[in-house]
């Protein structure tokens, strides 16, 4: 019996230190939990600050929708066959070059020319945009003119079949509006965008190109980015940025506002940095001088993504999977045409004139495309 009792005894012991080792767990856990969150603080000196490189760096996480733990279904599984290439062709005063021929487009696949399958004009794939504001402090004095010229382009833009989300880009990117065509849902939403602390640009090129990714195939991926070029509190890197709009064929249009014009006062490298990318996309940086420009460069892109023209090839020969491969479009003037001759000239009044080069006019276009492409995985 007393055997009995001593065993009893053990067991007992034996229950509450489990149970005291497991409440001493739970404890530590809850303790490194709320360091992690002290970490994260943006608002914490730079030596306290979490260490981004043993995080997951360039794997950063937005609100709303872009949280999905789902990630895969923005994985591209397949190799590529089809290449499709957006062209803007724009002429020497910077506008849209319409109803050229497809004999005027050449397609370089790392320098090996293409056979050109597909040819739009103007393509009718509609369009997915992810609009984003910069909500940062140092971004508010221009904000009323943002929020103006935006709410302006959502109505421009937005056609039957086309879908608009608004962003917020500050210490985090924050889907306000989800991908839909209700134009006056998403005009509300930008005016209500509230103000935020730091700028997270990298974050937002990277999400904004996974959400992208996630709306379908057979759409044009849009990212609109209004900022100040004032890079400060990204988890993803430049490259992780710019590989993520390259993997998920997304469109990259930039407006810099620059609160101060010398260069000693603005954060340049972040200018640099956006202006790589978008030209990496095909798409344009637009700066302008005062907030009074914004009207009219949310028309010029309005314009450009209604005239561009959709390429569409095989790559021949296939690159191997899981890499990057190289484009270059050129595009070559049609024939020159005959220039108007003023009355009385004499080219008028002289039939068989041998003076045939000075009365000619050669176009000159500027070419604007994505420069590389994934192969997808095997």
């Amino acid at each position: 019996m007393q055997a009995a009792r001593n065993l009893v005894g053990i067991v007992v012991l034996a229950a509450a230190a489990v149970a005291m080792h497991a409440d001493s767990f739970t404890q530590q856990s809850s303790t490194e939990q709320r360091f992690a969150l002290q970490q994260q603080n943006s608002n914490r000196p730079p030596w306290a600050q979490k260490n981004k490189s043993a995080d997951a760096a360039g794997n950063p996480t937005a609100k709303a929708e872009d949280a999905d733990p789902a990630q895969d279904r923005g994985k591209i599984k397949v190799n590529v066959n089809l290449v499709n290439v957006l062209v803007s062709v724009l002429d020497e005063h910077n506008r849209p070059a319409p109803d050229l021929p497809l004999e005027a487009f050449q397609v370089f696949d790392e320098d090996n020319p293409q056979i050109i399958a597909v040819f739009e004009k103007e393509t009718e794939q509609p369009l997915d945009l992810a609009l984003m504001i910069d909500a940062s402090l140092s971004a508010q004095l221009s904000m009323p003119a943002q929020r103006d010229a935006a709410t302006h382009f959502i109505q421009q833009v937005l056609r039957k079949g086309d879908r608009l989300a608004v962003y917020s880009v500050d210490e985090n990117v924050t889907q306000l509006a989800a991908f839909s065509d209700n134009v006056g849902h998403l005009q509300e939403v930008v005016r209500r965008i509230p103000a935020g602390a730091g700028t997270s640009i990298y974050d937002a090129v990277l999400l904004g190109a996974r959400a992208l990714s996630r709306q379908g195939t057979d759409r044009r991926r849009v990212i609109i980015l209004v900022t100040d070029g004032g890079e400060t509190t990204s988890r993803a890197d430049f490259d992780s940025a710019r590989r993520e709009a390259v993997r998920t064929n997304t469109l990259l249009y930039t407006v810099v506002i620059r609160t101060m014009k010398s260069e000693s006062g603005r954060n340049t490298a972040g200018e640099h940095a956006l202006e790589t990318i978008t030209d990496t996309t095909g798409g344009a940086v637009f700066y302008p001088d005062s907030s009074a420009e914004l009207d009219s460069i949310f028309d010029r892109i309005n314009k450009e993504l209604r005239t561009q023209y959709r390429l569409g090839y095989y790559p021949n020969p296939r690159g191997p999977a899981d890499t990057y491969r190289r484009i270059e479009v050129t595009v070559a003037p049609p024939a020159a045409v005959p220039a108007q001759a003023s009355p009385g000239s004499p080219d008028t009044m002289q039939a068989g004139s041998t003076k045939t080069d000075a009365s000619k006019v050669q176009p000159v276009y500027s070419v604007r495309h994505r420069k590389s492409y994934y192969t997808g995985t095997p």
